[in-house]
């Protein structure tokens, strides 16, 4: 980076640099496009193993080691090859790269997606099937989730296949891997494949709040699940959960409007200052008042405020797409049970979690946990067969440790795909392991001041004031980690709105204009082989 800090007057100018960059590793052969359909392979051999059954073949599935090796080699090819010409691509290959390895290691290595998890679905036109028959249906043990624990369940009997999942009806049940009708398993394993929190599911995290009273007595009735004690409107974190469609639709719609609105703000914020290109020795913008423009420390707070809000913003405006289009635009109708509206809570819990539990608040409550269950099922795989009492120190901090340094290695993949010249190891990786070390030395201050007894003459104002303290000093000091990291390597000028009103209105840099979203996305590439050609991002 230090090679143009002499010529980019503008954000523009360094695009232009990466972009003939990147048109230069593809020529030489350095680095190949990432394409399509070959960017799905992976995927789809996840896929076509899952839709064979296996539960009575010890062959078929010891196999699924070999699919994950397959799943595990192709993610560290692309990483290792693989480039995009855009900014937001350029990460996601590395960060989806490695979250698949992750993620399909949980449901094929640490678990048996096909014999342990099961979801709920309507009775009526569903089919299951386990080794174990029992009366007007089948056993399934299910050994996850809160709801039900260890226990053999009755699930609906088989009937007459359907057209799809839109079609489902009557009550609700727990449903195993389906043998028949092909389009029901088919569902049924994409379902596992995408939806990381498990709502609906048997292992879903335990922030999340369990499904509606109405919906649990069903389950207890077709199912003999336990009724869960939990109140069905908040998650343990506060994430809240919607009864009805119009309930979910408008506060997802105000989501998505005030991302909108805030992330244009934000990013005009950032083409104005040097900093979010990557060049850090600049002097910041003439804009920013002296006292924080002269003082280091009020300058480093404001860039990782800013980091903070967009890293957010763009991820809680993303988020809230998906349940505005499964349930506002598929519906039941469609893709049944799954557009129902309490089977997609929010992905943010309350910042009190941070104010109370600190540190470990604000990983475990407050921030989203799309990635919480695969980042925690390595740990528990290893406690279990290493006999450690799950509720030791010992087991508590294994448990702690592996889940951050998965997170760092997510983080540095996609770090070590971006344009830029970043520090994978020495950024985002060594900041993600730094928390566990955080919150392991929050848990021994905690402890320790508990034993003085003093926090029982201490209001809880206080004590939420000297956390909150706790928290951002430690944030002032580890974050530069990532955030730096993601200037350095081009992630912020990433364009996440399509039209800016900010800069319809003048508020932009020189070549800015009202619609943010021109230039190549996509195009189509002609490799030297033929499963090498394809859309290229």
């Amino acid at each position: 980076m230090k090679l143009l800090q002499s010529f980019p007057a503008t954000h523009h100018e360094l695009l232009k640099h990466y972009y003939a960059q990147y048109d230069a590793g593809i020529q030489s052969g350095k680095y190949e496009p990432f394409v399509y359909p070959w960017g799905i392979f992976g995927a789809a051999l996840a896929v076509v193993y899952l839709l064979i059954p296996h539960q009575t073949s010890p062959l078929l599935r010891r196999a699924r080691f070999l699919a994950f090796a397959w799943i595990a080699c192709f993610a560290a090819y692309t990483i290792k090859y693989c480039r995009a010409r855009n900014m937001t691509s350029a990460f996601g290959i590395g960060i989806i790269s490695a979250w698949s390895v992750i993620w399909l290691a949980t449901i094929l290595v640490v678990n048996d997606a096909q014999t342990d998890f099961q979801r709920i679905e309507r009775l009526e036109g569903v089919t299951g099937k386990s080794t174990d028959p029992g009366p007007n249906g089948t056993l399934q043990e299910v050994g996850k989730g809160e709801i039900d624990t260890h226990k053999a369940v009755r699930t609906a009997p088989k009937g007459p296949g359907h057209l799809g999942p839109g079609q489902r009806h009557g009550p609700f049940a727990w449903q195993p891997y389906p043998l028949s009708p092909f389009i029901e398993r088919l569902d049924w394993v994409l379902d596992i494949l995408c939806n990381f929190r498990g709502m609906g599911w048997n292992w879903q995290i335990s922030g999340l709040p369990p499904p509606p009273k109405w919906i649990q007595e069903q389950l207890r009735e077709n199912s003999g699940s336990e009724l869960s004690k939990r109140d069905p409107r908040v998650g343990l974190d506060g994430t809240s959960v919607y009864q009805t469609r119009s309930e979910l639709l408008w506060a997802n719609i105000k989501t998505l409007v005030t991302g909108y609105l805030f992330l244009d703000f934000l990013k005009v914020v950032m083409n104005h200052d040097p900093y979010f290109w990557g060049i850090m020795d600049r002097p910041p913008p003439s804009y920013l008042p002296s006292i924080i423009a002269n003082y280091p420390i009020l300058l480093r707070l404001y860039r990782l405020a800013v980091s903070q809000y967009v890293i957010k913003w763009s991820l809680q405006t993303l988020f809230c797409m998906l349940p505005l289009f499964v349930v506002g635009i598929l519906g039941p109708s469609i893709i049944g049970a799954r557009a129902e509206p309490w089977m997609h809570p929010d992905t943010w819990g309350s910042y009190s979690n941070v104010l109370d539990r600190g540190l470990a608040g604000w990983w475990s409550g407050w921030w989203h946990q799309t990635f919480r269950f695969a980042f925690e099922e390595p740990s528990r795989k290893l406690i279990a067969m290493t006999g450690i009492n799950p509720r030791s120190i010992t087991a508590k901090l294994l448990q702690l440790f592996i889940a951050f340094l998965l997170s760092g290695f997510v983080h540095a993949c996609s770090s070590y795909t971006q344009p830029g010249y970043t520090y994978p190891i020495r950024g985002p990786f060594l900041y993600f392991t730094l928390q566990a070390f955080g919150i392991t030395a929050e848990v021994f201050l905690t402890k320790a001041v508990d034993w003085t007894g003093i926090q029982k003459h201490v209001p809880k104002a206080v004590r939420r004031f000297f956390t909150f303290v706790y928290v951002h000093v430690w944030f002032y000091h580890t974050s530069p980690l990532l955030c730096d990291d993601f200037a350095r390597g081009g992630l912020w000028m990433y364009e996440p709105v399509p039209i800016s009103p900010l800069r319809a209105l003048g508020f932009g840099v020189d070549g800015d204009s009202w619609w943010c979203w021109g230039g190549q996305w996509v195009y189509l590439h002609r490799g030297n082989r033929w499963w090498k050609s394809g859309v290229a991002f």
